[in-house]
């Protein structure tokens, strides 16, 4: 059978079973007032780092959506290494990670394939943290789901709102759109730019997006953003927290929307 290799354990997030489950468990130690989601959700915004920077901030989404149960999971998330002009969909039997293997819904792979002349099988567009990063979230919180992976390179937004307008109406079928904030500015200018993105997510207003969010996904964000009814944010912060250092800063955000 063919895997899906896992490309970034033991760098972005723990290559031991019993690390990411001690992650997880400290994330939910800390108590804070993590919002009630005000409809159910059928599709999240999760970020992408280091656990140690944004594993916080994907898992108090992913906790939510823990108590619905979907059968299938469909990640997307931008291209960091590769070029492609269009989108690669994971065409392998399993996807790795360290708590054990996740079941990729290869069928349904593969009819996305045949339906949307954007999307193709490149393997080396398959070793992308962006997506690899939210599986062992999807292992704890979500065992039983198959997963779909989808990773984007040069494309418009408007090139996959017709692809995840199709996930949407699945049922039992959750959407991850993966996506990191700002880069590397100062706190002040990043809480700025991110608050661009905060506001264009929770608006569900392209104009705003446009206006100056930095999300590395936000071809992503743009097309769930441009389809989706109501959203509402989970938690925001930034590496700041993690690191103390306000002079080069990352932003996380965690949305549900439906």
């Amino acid at each position: 059978m063919s895997s899906r290799t896992m490309s970034v354990a033991g760098t972005f997030y723990p290559d031991s079973c019993s690390e990411i489950e001690r992650y997880i468990s400290k994330f939910n130690s800390i108590k804070i007032d993590t919002p009630k989601p005000k409809f159910q959700p059928k599709a999240i915004i999760s970020p992408h780092a280091g656990y140690i920077y944004s594993g916080f901030t994907a898992n108090q989404v992913y906790k939510i959506v823990a108590k619905e149960k979907f059968k299938r999971v469909v990640v997307i998330g931008p291209s960091h290494h590769f070029y492609l002009k269009g989108a690669s969909v994971a065409l392998y039997d399993n996807y790795a990670t360290p708590c054990g293997n996740l079941e990729i819904d290869l069928e349904y792979s593969k009819k996305l394939i045949e339906e949307y002349k954007l999307l193709i099988h490149i393997d080396n567009m398959h070793h992308e943290h962006s997506t690899e990063v939210q599986m062992p979230f999807i292992k704890h919180y979500l065992p039983d789901s198959k997963v779909v992976e989808i990773v984007y390179g040069d494309i418009d937004y408007k090139e996959l709102v017709p692809i995840i307008k199709k996930i949407l109406d699945e049922a039992d079928t959750l959407l991850v759109i993966s996506t990191d904030l700002s880069h590397f500015h100062n706190l002040a200018e990043a809480n700025r730019i991110d608050n661009l993105c905060i506001k264009g997510v929770e608006n569900l207003d392209i104009s705003i997006l446009n206006s100056g969010c930095e999300a590395c996904g936000l071809i992503g964000v743009k097309a769930i953003v441009s389809v989706a009814k109501e959203s509402q944010i989970i938690d925001y912060r930034t590496s700041y927290d993690a690191s103390g250092d306000s002079q080069r800063v990352v932003g996380y955000l965690s949305a549900v929307l439906r």
